[in-house]
């Protein structure tokens, strides 16, 4: 008659030692072995501690309408100027020329925010009077909300140098978000809630590009005007006016930040619980090998025999 396996249970076979012996002095130094080693081995295998993580974000951009344009001729002293800036517009009141500005902000996907700024600006030109290369700084208030709030003025610079000279130029691209430092993963940032140009300065040196650009330079977090499609074209008719098209798009950008201690935790821990099972089983194969051949001394303990029935 054969005969089947109906039931089984482990035995458990205890041993036993006082504290002061080789063989407790052995288990305390593997355990400390499982729980350490699997530290130093998720640690020094990178990736352990996320120091910095990203995330996307649509940010909210609003066009302040707050301009200030060059147009440069042949010379050096061949330029004309226009801002939205009243004390800029008295310093270069000889050289001031008002343009009719068109502009409009759309949003596209319906989202509740804008996504792009399309700007029309015709400056009127005498006929002996040409442009060979063009800066316009457009100002805009530069928001993000999902982990840290940042609020922020920034600008985009456009600019154009051509051997010939211009009756329209037309550019399309896109405001992009620059950063030299992670932000972090809450709380308010409003460092640069401040603006690009000083419109209440009296002083001409606080118009020069070269002064804003240097100030803009040493913020952590900008904005940057990108186009790689602009078009320069020549032949202006007479009496025509100078034409300046541009749309600047506000794409999702990609923000780099401090990760919060919580998603710190969730990410070691995951690692070293993988290392941690690997290293239980390794040490838990040593023990069983060190006490089955009875390497270190220890009291046996073995279960009482089951009475048969």
């Amino acid at each position: 008659m054969a005969v089947f396996e109906v039931y089984s249970h482990p035995v458990v076979v205890r041993y036993r030692a006082s504290i002061c012996t080789k063989t407790t002095i052995f288990m305390f130094i593997v355990f400390g072995l499982t729980l350490v080693v699997p530290f130093l081995v998720a640690y020094t295998s990178e990736g352990f501690w996320v120091k910095q993580s990203v995330y996307l974000e649509q940010p909210y951009v609003s066009y302040k309408h707050q301009l200030l344009m060059v147009l440069e001729g042949t010379t050096a002293t061949e330029y004309l100027v226009w801002s939205t800036y009243h004390n800029y517009n008295m310093l270069e009141q000889q050289r001031l020329r008002i343009p009719i500005v068109k502009s409009r902000e759309e949003d596209t996907n319906r989202d509740g925010k804008p996504d792009k700024l399309l700007i029309n600006i015709e400056t009127p030109m005498l006929d002996t009077e040409q442009v060979y290369s063009l800066h316009l700084l457009v100002i805009f208030e530069y928001q993000l909300f999902r982990f840290s709030s940042l609020t922020m003025e920034s600008m985009a610079y456009i600019h154009y140098n051509s051997p010939r000279p211009g009756a329209m130029f037309t550019v399309d691209g896109e405001l992009q978000f620059k950063q030299n430092y992670p932000l972090p993963h809450r709380g308010i940032v409003d460092t640069y809630n401040y603006p690009v140009i000083n419109g209440d300065s009296i002083y001409a040196a606080d118009y020069q590009l070269t002064n804003i650009f240097r100030d803009y330079m040493d913020r952590n977090e900008s904005t940057t005007f990108v186009s790689a499609y602009p078009v320069w074209v020549s032949g202006k008719g007479a009496g025509k006016p100078f034409i300046i098209q541009a749309t600047i798009r506000y794409p999702e950008e990609t923000i780099l930040y401090y990760p919060g201690f919580w998603q710190l935790i969730k990410l070691a821990w995951i690692q070293y619980l993988a290392v941690l099972l690997i290293f239980i089983f390794i040490f838990g194969r040593l023990k069983t090998f060190v006490f089955q051949n009875h390497i270190l001394q220890a009291a046996i303990e073995r279960p009482f025999k089951l009475r048969s029935e």
